[in-house]
């Protein structure tokens, strides 16, 4: 509206466009939903009005439609609206999904506020701004028709100086209401984007479900690890020990030559294979873990780790499956960096159980100077943990010590 052509381009018309049809999509909605109620109410009786009821608290979902296609003609910036698509196929699930949106009732508030307030301030912008300059700008054209000439109802005029006059003025009057019709027109279409696309809150919304999405994805993440750990422990585990014996026992049998040799050989084989199998199994989930929880799984972790490691734990009881699970992969990547460049001679493993987090502290005494996501492992964990609302945070200056610490909130489990 800047902009110094604004009166010669289309948005007064589009402008123009938008309050009128405004003003008659409003009415047509205001009868609609007048009708419907009373329908519905008389007939509740017998159920059948109740569908009648049941429309008027969707009447916003169509409204609204049309809405975001009227906003074309004053806002550039398309207005799309979010609602989810139902989680099964049929009206019943349709319909549920649509009730339980806040969406729809914001739709339902605007399609209301449109119909009882708003169509009459769009009917009654376009006939002060436009019809009433355009009526005063005919003057001249009623005189030469008519004879005479009344001004807005209010002012006779039969000669031409002032038929002339009235129509200056009605161009002034014109080109001044173009304007105040592009403002309406925007304040209009402010309020309505405001109250059918979705804004703050619905964003916000959409990050808490996002968040819970990615809980959810972890925890099937973790129970699809102890399904594949189950299967390999149960399955794989037991047939390959059930070889290596029969081959142990083979071996004992045969004869001393060629072939006693090669079943010393196979049998050697198997017992690495089911050694390997074991440590796969361990790192997938162990069973330690998911049968006597974080503490003895991190006391495991520290007995099978290349430097000596104390351990100094207090947990209140089992904590939940995605809690457990990502502590004690922190606690083992640790560990593992620890033997690997730390260069320590020992480490400590603390924490517990305080105010409702689970906190840990992996501390070495070795020669510093960590960082994560340089190759340590550390940087998916990291993310593993945020995912709980958990905070991860390295400390490791050069020369040492290097202190990893992990709080995640959580209660613990029943």
């Amino acid at each position: 509206m800047a902009r110094p052509g604004y009166l010669l381009s289309a948005w007064p018309w589009r402008s123009a466009g938008y309050l009128l049809t405004g003003a008659v999509t409003g009415a047509v909605v205001l009868v609609g939903i007048v009708v419907s109620v009373v329908a519905g109410g008389v007939l509740a009786v017998a159920l059948v009005g109740v569908p009648l009821l049941l429309a008027v608290a969707l009447a916003g979902l169509p409204v609204a439609a049309v809405e975001r296609f009227r906003l074309r003609l004053v806002d550039a910036e398309p207005a799309s609206g979010r609602h989810r698509p139902p989680g099964e196929p049929g009206l019943w699930a349709w319909l549920s999904t649509r009730l339980r949106e806040r969406s729809t009732w914001r739709e339902l508030g605007h399609t209301l506020l449109f119909a009882g307030v708003l169509w009459p301030v769009d009917a009654l912008a376009f006939a002060v701004f436009l019809l009433g300059p355009l009526s005063v700008l005919a003057t001249p054209l009623l005189l030469a028709t008519v004879g005479e000439a009344k001004v807005l109802k209010v002012w006779l005029v039969t000669g031409w100086p002032a038929a002339f006059g009235f129509a200056v003025l009605g161009l002034v009057l014109l080109a001044l209401g173009a304007y105040l019709m592009g403002v309406t027109a925007g304040a209009r279409a402010g309020l309505a984007r405001l109250l059918i696309a979705p804004g703050e809150a619905d964003l916000g919304a959409r990050v808490v479900e996002l968040a819970r999405s990615r809980v959810r994805l972890v925890d099937a993440f973790e129970a699809e690890r102890r399904r594949i750990e189950r299967d390999l422990h149960d399955g794989a585990q037991q047939r390959l020990v059930a070889l290596t014996m029969t081959l142990g026992l083979a071996r004992l049998d045969a004869p001393p030559g060629p072939l006693a040799d090669q079943l010393a050989k196979a049998h050697q084989e198997a017992g690495t294979a089911l050694a390997e199998l074991r440590e796969l199994i361990h790192g997938i989930h162990p069973k330690v873990l998911a049968d006597y929880g974080l503490e003895a799984a991190v006391a495991d972790a520290a007995d099978r780790s290349a430097v000596p490691v104390d351990v100094d734990l207090e947990l209140p009881g089992r904590l939940s499956q995605a809690v457990e699970a990502a502590a004690y992969f922190v606690v083992c990547e640790a560990l593992a960096n620890v033997g690997r460049h730390s260069g320590a001679s020992r480490a400590e493993v603390s924490g517990g159980y305080r105010e409702g987090r689970l906190v840990l502290r992996i501390r070495d005494d070795g020669r510093g100077g960590a960082r994560a996501g340089e190759g340590s492992g550390l940087t998916g964990l990291a993310d593993r943990v945020s995912v709980l609302d958990g905070r991860l945070s390295l400390s490791s200056p050069t020369g040492g010590p290097t202190l990893l610490c992990v709080e995640i909130p959580c209660d613990p489990a029943s």
